[in-house]
């Protein structure tokens, strides 16, 4: 039997991501986000939602670019440390022993731990309550080459060992079950002779 409770962000889980951002080093910031998603693929289309009060906000909303840093087990404290520490108080970079890198597009640095960087620009701005929505167009993504498949040059994300947050926690994935498709994939038989 279920229970009904007052409306609450219950969709869960998310990924724990590092979000980077800054024109130049002296305002350089990382904000960590679990409000953050997949909008469009043609074009490719993200957001992240964040608090108008964060002090990343104003650093976003003037330069209008930011990087999505996916995070692993790896990065796990700097993840939690960085999402409950503040840039106006703490150089995050400094602190967490991260390296800003140099994107190809966009003036923000990405993380370079990081497995995957995907460099965004704000198309709008949506004031919803709580949090502002950033919408971006996705103008590059940057891969670590340590995970990239070197026969097919696929990535293998999995292998990075994704960091997700489940309702106030931090989780590393489990094992596979299936693929994309898999459910409705065809049985090959065996030729009878």
């Amino acid at each position: 039997m279920k229970q009904d409770w007052k409306p609450g962000t219950m969709i869960y889980p998310l990924p724990a991501v590092m979000v980077s951002c800054g024109n130049d080093e002296s305002e350089y910031n990382i904000i960590t986000l679990s409000w953050v998603g997949t909008i469009c693929t043609n074009p490719p289309m993200c957001y992240i939602s964040v608090r108008p009060e964060r002090h990343s906000y104003d650093i976003i909303k003037k330069n209008m670019e930011f990087v999505i840093n996916l995070t692993n087990k790896k990065m796990a404290f700097a993840t939690d440390w960085c999402g409950v520490r503040s840039g106006k108080d703490y150089n995050k970079f400094e602190e967490m022993k991260l390296t800003p890198g140099k994107c190809s597009i966009v003036n923000a640095p990405l993380i370079e731990e990081s497995p995957l960087c995907i460099e965004c620009r704000v198309k709008e701005i949506v004031a919803l309550g709580s949090h502002h929505m950033f919408i971006a167009d996705v103008v590059n993504v940057r891969a670590d080459e340590e995970y990239l498949n070197k026969e097919t040059g696929k990535l293998e994300l999995a292998q990075t060992n994704p960091l997700v947050y489940v309702h106030g926690n931090y989780f590393e994935l489990g094992a596979g079950i299936g693929k994309f498709g898999w459910s409705v994939e065809k049985k090959k038989t065996r030729s009878k002779k």
